[in-house]
This record gives structure tokens, sequence and C-alpha cells, in this order.
């Protein structure tokens, strides 16, 4: 069993590097998108991930609920979970406690027999957001990496594609 956690900025080429990862174990790969396709760049997005990974990939989209999709796929092989911070972006938007969201899914985490491999985006390495909920959102990311790579066995930083490991 295995956790890892796979951090970058944005196009750094960390879902490929989690790719990779995921593809390293035995069985087929199962794929956990947080992602939406709520406007036509986000749709286009998708499906040039979807188009990459090829068809053997088994696909699930979660949104919210990744905590429970953890725990019904469990078992059944290595899965890839991208990106976590869209999955913060979710919750924030639903309103409901991410931080209570976030300790759960270090818990589930602990107790999985099935690799999980996740993708975040480091956004604490820029500037100071001008506004109140862009600061918010880059504090709650930052406790949310800290919270998930405090239980992740592996930590890597991708930098122009380029994998650097940090625990």
């Amino acid at each position: 069993m295995a956790i890892i956690l796979i951090t970058g900025g944005a196009r750094s080429g960390k879902s490929r590097r989690a790719e990779v990862r995921v593809c390293a174990f035995s069985g087929q790969p199962f794929y956990i998108a947080t992602a939406e396709a709520l406007d036509k760049e986000m749709g286009e997005r998708i499906a040039r991930h979807r188009a990459r990974r090829g068809k053997e990939w088994i696909e699930r989209e979660v949104p919210l609920d990744l905590v429970q999709a953890l725990v019904e796929t469990d078992g059944r092989g290595a899965r890839l979970v991208d990106c976590l911070t869209l999955w913060l972006s979710n919750l924030l938007h639903a309103e409901r406690n991410w931080l209570q969201e976030a300790s759960l899914l270090a818990d589930v985490l602990a107790r999985q027999r099935s690799p999980v491999i996740m993708v975040t985006n480091e956004v604490g390495l820029g500037i100071v957001p001008d506004n109140a909920l862009a600061r918010a959102f880059r504090d709650a990311a930052g406790i949310l990496n800290q919270t998930i790579a405090s239980v992740a066995d592996e930590v890597e930083l991708v930098v122009a594609g380029l994998p650097m490991k940090l625990k």
C-alpha cells in the first residue's frame, strides 16, 4: 500500500507524473476526477486528459464526495485522485466544512489497502493575493496540502516536468 502526494505549480507536469506512478502498480488503473466541465475550456481540458490516459483507465467523477469514493474503490487497485485543489474549490463553493473534510480524508487514507496517488497544486509560492477570497483559498490549500502530506508515504514536487522527492 502506498499513499503518494504529487504537488507542483500549474502546468508543471504533475498529472502526467501521477499517471506514470499509478501505472507502475499492477492491475487496471483507476482515475478519480474532481473536476467538472462547467465551461467549454474546462471540458476541453478534461477531454485532453482523457485522450492522453487512454481507454484502459476506469474513471469516476467525484467533485465532492472524495472520501466516500476512496472507501468504495479500496481493494480494486491503484487510484489516481486529480486533483485535491479542485476538490477544495468544490467544497468551498458548496459551503461544506473543508477542514472537516480534509481531516476525514487524512483518516481514510491511513486505512486504505490499495495505493492512492493524489495530485494537488502548490499555490503558496507566489505573491500574496490582493483580495480576501484568494488569500483564504491559498491558506486553505496550504493547510489541506500539509494535512495530506503528513499522512502520505511519499511526497513529490514537480517542476518543469521533473519530480523532486520531498518525503
